[in-house]
This record gives structure tokens, C-alpha cells and sequence, in this order.
């Protein structure tokens, strides 16, 4: 698989998507990879929603980028913040293959809120389903951003036999260290390649930006700070990463699943847990 990492937004049009990922398939990529909300400006810098920021799935952001997908004809990771038919809001990232069709909806389930990421005035927390989706024969999963943070999503994507984690983003890189040793244990407990791309640059005040990056199966990392830069991903090493410790340890879904519900909503969410 060679994946591309395309560190740019394209908030005002398909025109320069189209041309990147023209680029990147010249170049032999059969994926690209999008930043976090890479249709639209980072509105999470301050708390200040708009009725703009949201458009039903399948709307003017998404449509754009499918379209791109299908004139490259290269598979693309991508989305928007979704306006939901129950009105509420997802920060939603969407897998098309390379005829535009849309593959796998994920939604962002863990929310900061905190100066320059006001994301909890923006989208809510999604309960969707963690799932894969199978793309010249490599199991895909996405975790967006923060979701990174907590490895059960990891976790749940590796006992469906997912080979590949894509997580946009929107980071400062003032905690590159700290993802990475996240991003590595990730990795290495999975038994998956993880690949994240950040938004580029500086947006509202906030300090955005830092490199995108490759992490192998056994933890090695890639930083790449190239906006437009093609990776070849080999398979084979997931094979070997799942054989080996830590990968072949079970997972007992059920069991964590018993033990959960074991623990009062007090413990696990000192703050509350989210409706």
C-alpha cells in the first residue's frame, strides 16, 4: 500500500484537492490522507458556532471531496463536521475509494475543550460503531485526533483484524513527544501501521501544525514534514507484529466489556459521563 500524507486544507474548494491528489497518484499513491476537518477553517478555535460549520452527510464539503477522489481515481480520507438528522453535530471523517464512493463514516467520540480547541461548542461525542472497512486487501480503521488519546478504539479495530489506523488531526507541536509515545504504544499493541496527518499551519491563534506521520507495527516512527509526501506501507510486517508479543495476547472483549459496566459512572467519568 503506498499512502499519501497531504498536509493541507482546502476550506474554499475542491480545485487544489483535486490537483494534490492528482499529484500524489502520479507518484504511485493508492490512498490519501487529510488532516482533521479538512473541508473547512479550524472554527474550533473559539466557541463561536455558526450554522455554516455543519452540513448534512453527503453535503457541499463531502461532495467536493468525493468528486476530487474520483477524478484522481485514488482512494481519500477525508470529512466534515456533519449535521446530524436529529440536529446534532459529528466531526465525522469519511473513507471513499477511488470511484468516490464512500466506504466507512467514523465520528470523532472524544471532545477537548479547552482554549483553541472549543470543540465541544462545535460537535458532540459520537457513539458510532469502531469498525473497518477492507481496500486492496488491507483492513482500514480511522481514530480522529484525540481518539488517538484513548486505546480502546485501537484496540476494538485490532480484534477486527484492521492492518491500518489513519488519524487526522489537529495538533500543536508542542506535544509531538507525547503523541508519539502514544501513537508507538498504539502501534505496538495492535499490531497495526498508524498514520496521521496534521493540519498544516497556524489557524485563529492557535499554534496548529507539526509533522505527519508513520508508525510501524513494531513502534518505529516515521516524521515526515513534506506536505505532500508518499509512503510505502508493507503488509507482511502486520503479519509479523501480530505473531509476536505483544500482538498475539488475546483480546477478551467480553470481559473488558463485563468490567466496565462494573464501574460506576462516578469512576470512570470523574466530570460526568457524556450524554
Amino acid at each position: 500500500m503506498k499512502i499519501a500524507l497531504v498536509s493541507s486544507v482546502f476550506p474554499e474548494g475542491s480545485s487544489e484537492l483535486r490537483e494534490r491528489l492528482h499529484s500524489v497518484k502520479s507518484n504511485g499513491a493508492d490512498l490519501a490522507l487529510l488532516p482533521e476537518c479538512p473541508a473547512q477553517t479550524w472554527v474550533a478555535a473559539t466557541s463561536n458556532a455558526s450554522s455554516q460549520d455543519a452540513e448534512p452527510a453527503g453535503g457541499p464539503r463531502e461532495s467536493r471531496q468525493a468528486a476530487a477522489a474520483r477524478a484522481a481515481e485514488i482512494a481519500l480520507l477525508g470529512g466534515s463536521i456533519e449535521q446530524t438528522v436529529d440536529g446534532g453535530r459529528l466531526n465525522t471523517a469519511v473513507f471513499w475509494d477511488d470511484h468516490g464512493r464512500e466506504q466507512l463514516r467514523y465520528s470523532k467520540m472524544h471532545i477537548p475543550d479547552e482554549p483553541g480547541f472549543r470543540e465541544a461548542a462545535h460537535y458532540d461525542p459520537s457513539t458510532n460503531a469502531v469498525q473497518c472497512v477492507e481496500y486492496h486487501g488491507w483492513r482500514i480503521g480511522v481514530q480522529i485526533c484525540s481518539d488517538n488519546q484513548r486505546p480502546t478504539g485501537c484496540q476494538m479495530l485490532a480484534a477486527q483484524g484492521c492492518d491500518l489506523i489513519l488519524n487526522p488531526r489537529a495538533t500543536e507541536r508542542t506535544f509531538l513527544e507525547t503523541w508519539i509515545t502514544i501513537w508507538r504504544a498504539n502501534a505496538i499493541t495492535t499490531g497495526c501501521w498508524v498514520a496521521s496527518v496534521n493540519r498544516p499551519e497556524p489557524e485563529g491563534g492557535v499554534s496548529l501544525g507539526g509533522p505527519s506521520v508513520i508508525i510501524d507495527p513494531f513502534g518505529e516512527v516515521q516524521l515526515f514534514e513534506d506536505p505532500l509526501v508518499v509512503v510505502t506501507l508493507d503488509q507482511s510486517k502486520v503479519l509479523e507484529a501480530k505473531q509476536a508479543y505483544p500482538g498475539y495476547l488475546a483480546i477478551p472483549s467480553a470481559t473488558y466489556a463485563q468490567l466496565w459496566r462494573d464501574i460506576p459512572s462516578r469512576q470512570a467519568w470523574p466530570h460526568g459521563e457524556p450524554d
